[in-house]
């Protein structure tokens, strides 16, 4: 069992290093524009998400084996997670048609 936490933990962490931004002269992409999660690590029951739009977000948590672990629908830019567990995660936010997938870390 140990195993496959440690190769799910070292592929998400080669998967992303956060929030690192495009290259300038990179294409368009379908992400979300100026998207920010905050804070990362998070050590309270609440993250940030902003973006461009500040539109209404729909949110998904997978933990690291790729289950549900978290939906919601936010119209602020806060983000109830008093009900995860520490660890690591994956948010997906989708607004606007849009979508961006990140890494949380929950401590």
């Amino acid at each position: 069992m140990k195993i496959l936490y440690l190769t799910a933990f070292l592929l998400f962490s080669l998967w992303g290093f956060g929030q690192d931004k495009e290259p300038p002269n990179s294409p368009p992409s379908q992400e979300i524009p100026n998207f920010k999660l905050y804070p990362n690590p998070a050590y309270s029951d609440v993250v940030y998400i902003t973006s461009e739009y500040n539109d209404t977000k729909v949110i998904t948590v997978y933990d690291v084996l790729g289950e549900v672990v978290l939906t919601d629908r936010i119209s602020t830019n806060t983000l109830n997670i008093s009900r995860l567990v520490p660890g690591v995660y994956v948010l997906q936010v989708t607004e606007r048609q849009k979508t961006i997938t990140r890494k949380l870390v929950v401590k």
